[in-house]
């Protein structure tokens, strides 16, 4: 049966009880608005821990446009709702306040928050077009961390970027274990995202083309192709949809992140994308060459 929690603490002491009887505990930190994608993470932990638990919460600190913060979609009778039928253990809410005592209550002193660093993976891509964004991150994430303490938490691939930054704090803490799980896909290839719900339908139709794009890149990697250059206009000539602001298209090497994007002839190469569509953006990555996804499956 899933429990739910509108106070952190008493999460916290919910994971220090089952810590105490020796269980593992999974962990899956989001924002809410739940969907599919969400539920495949769920359903990781529970195949790996004692008890699995999840946290809700869209955090002011990683938005830097108030109009998203307030227009990110919210319904968690519905979020509790799709746990139950997983089997969840726990569910748990709360306000910034409550995730930060240092607040005194009164949200408007962020500057009592102490910063954390989100490290050098940071730099570039969303580090660059959303400014404050991973140090609100790694600020939230420590935080959660420093409550439930997991034996391992959960964060899917379509945030790529954003779980390296988790995996550097997670090592610089020294727990937990970090799992990345791959993106996961509507039939259309259109990524799972809890912003999706603010597309129309002719909009999701435009927004397909991200995926398109990269797949794209996927097949020309699979007949030989590495330069890089080569690769990102093969994504670019798929976005021909009206109302599509590209951020950005690059190519990352994942063991060599902080060299940043990648020109020339290629060994490996993670696509990574980012646009604007009617007010919303998305975000979406993929790993070119399969053979390398093989290989880490196996380690």
């Amino acid at each position: 049966m899933t429990q739910s929690f509108e106070d952190p603490r008493k999460a916290a002491e919910w994971s220090a009880e089952c810590r105490k009887r020796g269980q593992s505990v999974g962990f899956v930190p989001t924002m809410g608005a739940l969907h599919a994608g969400h539920l495949e993470l769920v359903k990781q932990s529970e195949l790996e821990n004692d008890v699995t638990c999840v946290s809700v919460f869209v955090n002011p600190l990683q938005f830097e446009e108030s109009e998203d913060f307030a227009k990110y979609p919210r319904d968690i009778e519905k979020d509790f709702a799709l746990l139950a039928s997983v089997g969840c253990d726990l569910l748990f809410t709360g306000e910034l306040t409550q995730f930060f005592p240092e607040l005194d209550g009164d949200p408007a002193h962020t500057e009592r928050i102490q910063n954390v660093d989100p490290g050098p993976r940071a730099c570039g891509l969303e580090g660059a077009h959303r400014n404050g964004h991973f140090d609100g991150v790694a600020k939230i994430v420590r935080r959660l961390f420093e409550l439930i303490v997991p034996t391992r938490a959960y964060f899917g691939e379509k945030d790529y970027q954003q779980s390296l930054v988790v995996e550097d704090l997670a090592r610089a803490l020294g727990y937990p274990v970090i799992r990345r799980v791959p993106t996961f896909r509507e039939p259309s290839g259109l990524a799972y995202s809890s912003r999706n719900a603010r597309l129309s339908e002719a909009e999701r139709d435009v927004a397909i083309q991200l995926s398109r794009g990269l797949f794209a890149a996927r097949d020309a990697w699979r007949t030989g192709e590495r330069n890089a250059e080569a690769l990102t206009q093969r994504i670019r000539g798929e976005f021909k949809g009206p109302g599509l602001e590209v951020e950005y298209v690059e190519l990352r090497d994942p063991a060599r992140w902080e060299q940043g994007g990648l020109t020339g002839e290629v060994t490996a190469a993670r696509a990574l994308v980012a646009a604007r569509l009617g007010g919303v953006r998305l975000m979406d990555n993929l790993d070119l060459d399969e053979t390398a996804i093989a290989n880490r499956e196996t380690d």
